[in-house]
């Protein structure tokens, strides 16, 4: 079995570094090929992939395609039997690769699966294992409930916090910075939707393929530390605008129909009011970063 590894980068050049020594660390003679397509980065990620990985096959954009369209460009020619979304800003743990392709090739009806994601401090990053953010369990994550009551079946839905972390389990979405799909799924339910930029790709996947009847897993075998935000570090209003035109965009394209008037409404302004205190959160931290220091 062949596997297809894209990573889509933008000003990560270390982070990028260490993430490929990782892979090959991880793979443990797993045949793959590994494609890093740049987003137009300012800073040397591409002279350092030339450099010290040469077998690695790089795609430099000159504008930011964003994470859709540029994982497109290498899924579309590619013809493994398993590809692989993998962000820069992480480090693979021990034979997390070679693990999570044996789990591939033992379950046969998972058509998607992700890993066991932790933060730099161990920690689990509870967006590994997702319910599709229905307008109830929307609710129930942005009303803060879910935080009270993390052992509810029903009010934590959305990040499963009632579930066991270090049991493999059926899931309806994982994170697209580990994100492990087969090539007949990708041929049944078509390539990512360009129209989410940077976030909700993924979750609009793993719908679609539940929807065709393929399982999607979370599988703790394999593990990484993901190093959230290495690239959004560089443009933090951009990320917030997108993020919150992802959530638009996916209940509008998955949810919208079968709601009320009233409830979609409901849904817009909830993200709106989240989106401007999201922008006001980050104008405030810019002028407070801007504002010299005291005696200077």
């Amino acid at each position: 079995m062949t596997l297809s590894i894209v990573i889509v980068n933008y000003n990560t050049e270390k982070l990028l570094k260490s993430c490929l020594e990782s892979v090959y660390a991880g793979a443990n003679g797993t045949p793959l090929d590994i494609w890093v397509v740049d987003n137009n980065s300012r800073d040397d990620s591409v002279p350092m992939l030339k450099s010290l990985f040469p077998v690695v096959k790089v795609i430099a954009n000159p504008t930011n395609l964003g994470f859709s369209r540029a994982n497109n460009a290498v899924i579309s020619q590619t013809r493994s039997d398993y590809i692989l979304l993998l962000n820069p800003d992480t480090l693979i743990l021990e034979d997390g690769i070679e693990r999570m392709v044996a789990f591939m090739n033992e379950r046969p009806e998972v058509g998607v699966a992700g890993c066991k994601v932790l933060n730099r401090d161990g920690t689990l990053q509870l967006a590994c294992r997702r319910s599709i953010p229905t307008p109830g369990v929307a609710f129930y994550r942005l009303s803060g409930l879910s935080r009270l009551f993390p052992g509810s079946r029903r009010v934590a839905r959305y990040n499963l916090t009632y579930k066991n972390p270090d049991e493999a389990h059926e899931v309806d979405a994982v994170s697209g910075a580990f994100l492990m799909i087969r090539r007949k799924v990708v041929e049944e339910i078509g390539l990512l939707d360009e129209r989410f930029f940077m976030y909700g790709e993924e979750l609009d996947w793993c719908l679609r393929a539940k929807r065709a009847g393929w399982a999607v897993m979370y599988y703790p075998g394999a593990q990484i530390i993901h190093y959230k935000g290495g690239s959004t570090q560089y443009n933090s209003r951009r990320a917030a605008l997108e993020f919150h035109r992802a959530m638009y965009l996916f209940h509008r394209k998955h949810f919208a129909r079968d709601c009320s008037w009233l409830v979609n409404l409901l849904v817009y302004t909830g993200i709106a009011c989240k989106a401007l205190c999201s922008w006001r959160s980050l104008l405030f931290s810019a002028k407070v970063r801007a504002r010299p220091a005291r005696g200077s």
